[in-house]
């Protein structure tokens, strides 16, 4: 995307021409970690997890995917849908090593990068540091600097907005890229299947359907006040981006108020060992965070989204700072055991900590705190 693409546009900078804005994620992250420091993995069917009965995948490469296998999967269905199915135990150093290489590279660019997780982030390039000017250029010589220094390949999106572009970033993996330029925003989500929507999961798909809404064409012909009747909160963000409408800012720094992080899964769930098995995940990633922000907290809160939407939350305080991982591992455990059973499945869990006394850092908007393992 050059400086002299010109179209109507719903993503403007602030000094009233276009954003330049790029989504990068990272292909199958950890699996590939994994196949990249052990050659006997490569080309074969891995999952990042654990592999006993109550073991759930947090993570899958390519080839296992093929056969059906996703992240938040039992262990005991991915292995039944692919038999030669190879488990790996996480490596969160090898990861987090990783993901610093590829931060450095983004920022060689621009100083403007949202990480959303270990493996992804949206970087604004309207004005780089190179001054390269073509955005196009710059995703392109981004994915081609990962590779060097990683040996890991990573997809792009490129676009006006931060929606488009993270939608364009999933259209050609992996190691792909995907631009939208100005003026082709709501020609191309018009054409897009409404579960491609960040955030439409099965259930909502299925409801969806039943309502009449296949694709964003079909979601741009309901007014506002149909989806607000249907889906609630979520109808204004379904409605701007049916329209290929969005005015969210790549925003880099801001006063940190919680460290935290939410998953998103695939496939909803609803039992008890993969739901405790999912947490254990979401504390080690959180944790992690919360050591390199130096935070230090008094709130563990455990959200979960159900299959309607509808949000639920659990929280303790404390009148100490939480110590350390185990205290915090403890506590989100205990959040999770009083929620128990849970009315329906669900399609989100996050945990945050809270009540913080750290001073000034940075921080991200709430919905970069997915942690992106698919």
């Amino acid at each position: 995307m050059d400086d002299d693409d010109a179209g109507p546009s719903h993503g403007f900078a602030g000094n009233g021409g276009l954003r330049k804005i790029i989504h990068v994620d990272m292909d199958a992250f950890f699996a590939s970690v994994e196949q990249r420091d052990n050659p006997e993995l490569r080309g074969k069917p891995v999952a990042v997890g654990g592999a006993g009965g109550r073991g759930v995948v947090a993570a899958a490469s390519y080839e296992a995917r093929k056969f059906g296998v996703k992240s938040a999967m039992p262990s005991v269905t991915a292995k039944r849908r692919c038999p030669d199915l190879i488990f790996v135990k996480h490596r969160f150093d090898a990861y987090k090593e990783a993901s610093r290489q590829i931060r450095a590279v983004f920022n060689h660019h621009t100083p403007h990068v949202e990480p959303l997780s270990l493996d992804e982030a949206y970087l604004d390039v309207t004005e780089d540091r190179l001054g390269i000017g073509s955005a196009t250029r710059i995703a392109e010589l981004i994915r081609q600097e990962i590779k060097a220094k990683t040996e890991l390949t990573a997809s792009a999106g490129v676009s006006y907005n931060k929606f488009l572009a993270k939608i364009a970033s999933d259209q050609n993996k992996p190691d792909g890229i995907c631009v939208i330029r100005p003026g082709e925003g709501a020609d191309f989500v018009a054409g897009l299947p409404i579960r491609r929507f960040h955030g439409v999961g099965p259930k909502a798909e299925e409801k969806m359907k039943r309502l009449g809404i296949e694709t964003g064409a079909d979601l741009a012909g309901k007014d506002i006040d149909f989806l607000r009747a249907s889906f609630g909160s979520f109808a204004d963000y379904l409605f701007r981006a049916a329209r290929g409408i969005d005015l969210r800012p790549v925003s880099a720094h801001r006063v940190r108020k919680s460290v935290g992080g939410e998953r998103t899964f695939s496939d909803d769930i609803s039992s008890g060992a993969a739901l405790r098995d999912t947490l254990e995940n979401i504390i080690d990633i959180v944790w992690d965070r919360i050591e390199n922000s130096k935070s230090r907290g008094r709130t563990v809160t455990l959200k979960v989204k159900f299959t309607d939407f509808q949000n639920m939350t659990r929280s303790k305080s404390t009148p100490h700072w939480v110590a350390d991982k185990n205290e915090f591992a403890t506590i989100s455990r205990e959040l999770l055991e009083e929620a128990l059973p849970l009315p329906m499945p669900i399609r989100l869990m996050g945990l945050t900590l809270s009540n913080l006394d750290h001073g000034e850092t940075e921080d991200r908007p709430k919905d970069s705190a997915q942690l992106s393992l698919l």
